[in-house]
């Protein structure tokens, strides 16, 4: 697949609510995961720690919408944006969670991810 397919194909498995499936069908196995915030957990390698990170992720929260658009290709890479509408379940805060997320394509998996965003997550 090229990148713009397997861009394609992560936009529409996320906007289904199904981002563990987008993981192990369009991740690598080496797939490296990087997050905005500073901490350990930081950077994750490998896809079995990066599924379970976004499964303790979504565990601590309760997700009432979310939307991703794009993707947005150049060249090895795509871009997409996720909106979310969240409570926190450790403090009961609602909110409207918004990032960028870069992925980076090699062999035809997504061999990279990184999140930016302009609060925590």
């Amino acid at each position: 697949m090229t990148t713009m397919e397997i861009g394609k194909k992560l936009v529409e498995l996320c906007n289904q609510g199904k981002n563990d499936v987008a993981m192990k069908e369009l991740y690598g196995q080496d797939i490296v995961s990087l997050e905005a915030f500073p901490g350990p957990d930081r950077e994750v390698k490998g896809l079995d720690k990066v599924i379970a990170k976004s499964a303790a992720w979504a565990e601590a929260h309760t997700i009432h919408s979310g939307k991703c658009t794009g993707p947005f290709p150049l060249d090895d890479r795509f871009a997409v944006t996720f909106e979310y509408d969240i409570t926190r379940k450790a403090s009961n805060e609602r909110v409207q969670m918004h990032e960028v997320a870069v992925f980076t394509v090699k062999n035809d998996k997504i061999v990279r991810e990184e999140f930016f965003y302009p609060t925590g997550p």
